[in-house]
């Protein structure tokens, strides 16, 4: 508008030095020992800690699952939870396999549940009771079998 001029903008404030840490009032640190994590399931990959021969029967489907749980119709949420569930009540009864079948779904890459169930037992809720996990045979991916550690 005509005779309006505009405002100047605003400044910008100066930048502040900041003051130097007392040397002499920092507290000691507590030494903190480094947590062992379990290394990452990978469904078909022997896991560390597992003798070959216990490793290639389950792979090959010789290790009976002791229960099995059935995702089909499920959807994700509803599934994550039942896999949780299952696991923690198959480790309380002193299982050691367990089978649970997703089913291979309909795209190359499978299913919505084939995809998530590595994720879900990686989690830190689920690892620790894990040792590995494979498919039983490799013309039948839609399931996995999963041996679970003793309680401790």
């Amino acid at each position: 508008m005509p005779g309006k001029a505009l405002a100047p903008p605003p400044a910008e404030p100066a930048a502040i030095p900041a003051a130097a840490p007392s040397p002499a009032v920092a507290p000691p640190k507590p030494a903190l020992l480094p947590l062992r994590r379990p290394s990452e399931i990978q469904v078909g990959a022997p896991p560390p800690g597992i003798d070959g021969k216990r490793w290639k029967e389950l792979r090959r489907g010789r290790t009976k699952p002791e229960r099995t749980l059935d995702l089909h119709g499920r959807r994700a949420h509803e599934a994550h939870g039942a896999v949780r569930r299952f696991l923690h009540e198959a480790q309380a009864d002193g299982c050691r396999c367990v089978a649970i079948v997703t089913g291979k779904g309909s795209t190359l890459e499978g299913g919505v549940l084939r995809r998530e169930l590595p994720f879900w037992l990686n989690m830190a809720d689920l690892r620790p009771l894990v040792l590995g996990a494979a498919h039983p045979h490799a013309s039948n991916p839609g399931a996995v079998h999963l041996l679970l550690r003793k309680r401790g």
